[in-house]
């Protein structure tokens, strides 16, 4: 498949072919006018006409990336060398403009056209122009088989400059192959990083406090606390997601367990993009589960500042407190992940303070601007 950089090249190929063709049109007139006799003024002009007229409308052509066959560049340039037998346009002392006019050509043929294509052409037009004259009686010298030699050096030039193009198209494939992986890399880690998230905010939460012995036997809101764990944890693994989500509804759903008091206290319809919303929510979920499984206390307070464009959420509790620098095990990967981790992941922040014997603030900070 061909890459980005060998179709610009091949375009820009074209287009300078076109372009050294028409730039040497005006000095190559000029010399074949300025050097014909004014007997031969007449067929010169006619002649130099023909060139430029073909050249022009060769050049449209394939400015346009148009598929003119060079086979018909090469006869209309012959062409032109056979006027010497029905003009006397050419004259021993004025046929040097024609001989530039067809070794520009077999320059320019190599870069727009295939090597065989190129050699081909190259050797026709050169071959044809050195037959001709050398049957009209013109001198011909090793001089003009240097058209020959500059075109192979024209081939070889361009051969050089379309492989660093093939390589650089490789470099450019390979980079967006790299890339593409590691997006995907990026994203199954952000799906397993929000799984965990999940898993440690739900069930693993919910089976700590058994294990630890702070569910009392027959607690009521034990079965329906692990039936919207196990909800929880299959909307995470496959539904699809809206593009907006209210906060506090998604704060509400989980405040009906009964063994945690929730009062919030602000808005009372936030409607936030879905992966902000569920951020919000799932740190706010975790701050409260700490308070229930260490603050001591059986309430605590979610307050809602601002807007749709710039939030603060505050969860506080008159709980007894810890050592924030202290945090160890399961505590801290909860606010490291569960807490700190997403709100960052949103472009937020997240601030705790609490002290031994004066209760925790959890401050959620987020703007839509990102600052």
């Amino acid at each position: 498949m061909t890459g980005e950089a060998v179709r610009l090249l091949g375009r820009f190929g074209r287009r300078y072919a076109v372009a050294v063709r028409l730039a040497i049109l005006p000095p190559i007139a000029a010399i074949a006018l300025l050097r014909t006799s004014s007997e031969g003024f007449a067929g010169t002009a006619l002649v130099v006409a023909a060139a430029v007229v073909w050249t022009c409308a060769f050049g449209w052509w394939l400015h346009r990336g148009g598929a003119v066959p060079v086979a018909v560049d090469v006869a209309v340039l012959l062409g032109l060398c056979l006027s010497v037998y029905w003009t006397d346009a050419v004259a021993v002392t004025n046929f040097g403009w024609l001989r530039l006019l067809v070794t520009f050509a077999c320059i320019t043929w190599q870069w727009h056209t295939t090597p065989v294509t190129g050699a081909v052409a190259a050797l026709v037009a050169g071959g044809g122009m050195i037959a001709i004259f050398t049957a009209a009686g013109l001198p011909v010298n090793a001089v003009q088989a240097w058209m020959l030699a500059m075109a192979a050096m024209s081939r070889a030039a361009w051969v050089l400059v379309t492989r660093a193009a093939e390589r650089a198209d490789r470099m450019a494939a390979e980079a967006m192959r790299v890339r593409r992986e590691s997006a995907v890399a990026a994203a199954v880690r952000s799906e397993e990083r929000e799984l965990a998230n999940s898993l440690h905010d739900t069930a693993a939460t919910t089976l700590l406090m058994v294990g630890t012995g702070q569910v009392p036997p027959g607690a009521g809101w034990l079965a329906p606390q692990a039936r919207r764990d196990l909800a929880r944890l299959r909307s995470s693994a496959g539904e699809e997601t809206p593009s907006q989500a209210d906060l506090v509804t998604l704060l509400r759903a989980d405040l009906d367990a009964g063994h945690l008091t929730v009062v919030i206290e602000g808005s009372s319809r936030l409607p936030l993009p879905f992966d902000v919303a569920s951020a919000i929510a799932g740190a706010v979920q975790e701050a409260l589960n700490n308070v229930r499984r260490h603050a001591g206390t059986d309430r605590a307070t979610v307050r809602l500042h601002g807007d749709t464009s710039a939030l603060r959420v505050e969860i506080v509790d008159e709980g007894k407190g810890f050592a924030v620098d202290g945090a160890t095990g399961v505590s801290r990967r909860g606010l490291r992940e569960s807490v700190h981790g997403r709100m960052e992941r949103i472009g937020g922040t997240a601030t705790i303070t609490s002290a031994e014997g004066t209760g925790t603030v959890v401050r959620l900070e987020w703007r839509a601007d990102g600052e």
